[in-house]
């Protein structure tokens, strides 16, 4: 949700103030495109399965050449809650966009409040009554 808003202005930061570059949407269609034809051939669970591999070992790599290998045991809990809470929330982002753009009830997201608190319609939320400017 919040990377189709940036996709759209990228000029504009996304939630947290983040500003994605043209070329990280490149980055993410390419990839998209790459594993709907795989999807395709091996079947979408497969692939699913195949990608989430895949960003572990790539995260993992990242994590390593990032962190100064004196400090990887000391960092690792906290790199793991950082990827597990980003992944969990832009699955939920997109739970709630793609089940709005498909006109499916995906039931009341994690995040609610961060949408209310921002104004943002969706999914159950469209027939919720506006807040109350305090």
């Amino acid at each position: 949700m919040a990377d189709e808003q940036a996709q759209q202005d990228p000029q504009t930061p996304a939630e947290g103030g983040t500003q994605f570059p043209p070329e990280f949407f490149d980055c993410v269609n390419a990839y998209l495109d790459l594993t709907n034809k795989q999807s395709q051939q091996y079947g979408d669970k497969n692939i699913s399965l195949a990608a989430l591999f895949a960003s572990a070992r790539f995260n993992a790599h990242v994590f390593l050449s990032s962190v100064k290998p004196i400090a990887a045991a000391e960092e690792r809990t906290a790199f793991l809650d950082y990827m597990s809470t980003m992944y969990r929330r832009m699955l939920n982002e997109h739970i709630d966009g793609m089940g709005e753009e498909r006109g499916i009830d995906v039931g009341d997201s994690e995040l609610a409040d961060e949408y209310k608190a921002a104004g943002v319609k969706i999914g159950r939320l469209k027939d919720a009554p506006a807040a109350a400017n305090a």
